[in-house]
């Protein structure tokens, strides 16, 4: 601090941008479990994500079974939060929101 008059200058960390976080999308991933069919599985995907027809459900559904668990869906936290919820809602096994 500069005590002759002078200012000082405090630097808050970043919020956003670069190296924050914020710039990373979230990934809203469903794991593949022993109740949920190929149909419901692609039908919920198809009723709940934006832009995926009952096709894209069911290429999810086969890549969840097929590998374990698939990204259904990547963006903004406050989207990936609620497809997330209403994925649960409907009785798929989520994993916890990740980011990249």
């Amino acid at each position: 601090m500069d005590f002759a008059g002078g200012s000082e200058t405090i630097e808050r960390p970043a919020t956003s941008g670069p190296g924050t976080g914020w710039d990373r999308p979230w990934h809203v991933i469903v794991r593949n479990d022993d109740h949920n069919t190929f149909d419901g599985v692609a039908h919920m995907l198809s009723r709940t994500i934006p832009g995926v027809t009952l096709d894209d459900g069911y290429r999810f559904a086969d890549k969840i079974h097929n590998h374990g668990s698939a990204t259904v869906w990547s963006g903004m936290l406050e989207p990936a939060e609620l497809y997330w919820e209403q994925l649960a809602d409907f009785g798929l096994t989520m994993a916890p929101l990740a980011q990249s």
